[in-house]
């Protein structure tokens, strides 16, 4: 039996710590008014009728799936269900298109299918250049969806597709991916009050 080294529980309190201190600097600057700004967008556009679209790649696509369902099932509040679409889902459309055709259009092409005037799409990146996100979200602009970007610092070649960038301002994947987590639980939340309140 192989014996690991002792690893000792400070190491993984000074994770917990570091994390912390993250969150309270990202609650103290810009990226707060553009979860507003996010939740503004995400709100006009349920309440006009229209759905949400949410890509990525790797632990995004992942977060893509967490996201939708918490608006399609329930976040907090007992209510009617939120029209929110992860692009991630049916392996089908993206093992066939990506086989047959390219990865790299493999969002772009379920938003030509599903995406219309009023709804959102919703990129999520850690470095804002993923080329198959970027052209999903190029493709949902050019077909007059409103559109966000979440991403790390630079928001990378997302920035300039957004109607709101939600760029953290952090480097390292897994430290923008924690702040990620909280944002969209923060504006589900907040949709939850503002569309279905008591």
């Amino acid at each position: 039996m192989t014996a690991f080294p002792f690893i000792p529980m400070t190491q993984f309190a000074d994770v917990f710590r570091h994390v912390a201190g993250n969150m309270a600097r990202v609650a103290e600057g810009p990226y707060v008014e553009a979860v507003a700004r996010a939740t503004d967008l995400l709100c006009a556009a349920f309440s006009a009728g229209g759905k949400l679209l949410v890509f990525g790649n790797g632990g995004s696509s992942a977060d893509a799936q967490h996201l939708t369902a918490e608006l399609v099932g329930r976040f907090a509040m007992e209510r009617q269900p939120l029209p929110a679409v992860a692009l991630t889902t049916n392996q089908a459309i993206l093992t066939a298109w990506s086989n047959d055709c390219t990865f790299e259009d493999v969002f772009a092409r379920q938003i030509d299918a599903l995406g219309r005037p009023g709804d959102v799409a919703w990129a999520i990146s850690t470095s804002g250049t993923s080329a198959n996100v970027v052209k999903g979200l190029r493709r949902a602009r050019e077909r007059g969806l409103r559109t966000m970007g979440l991403t790390g610092r630079s928001g990378g070649a997302l920035a300039e597709l957004c109607d709101v960038l939600l760029a953290v301002p952090l480097d390292g994947t897994a430290r923008i991916q924690e702040v990620h987590l909280v944002t969209y639980h923060a504006i589900c939340a907040a949709i939850e009050e503002r569309l279905f309140g008591r």
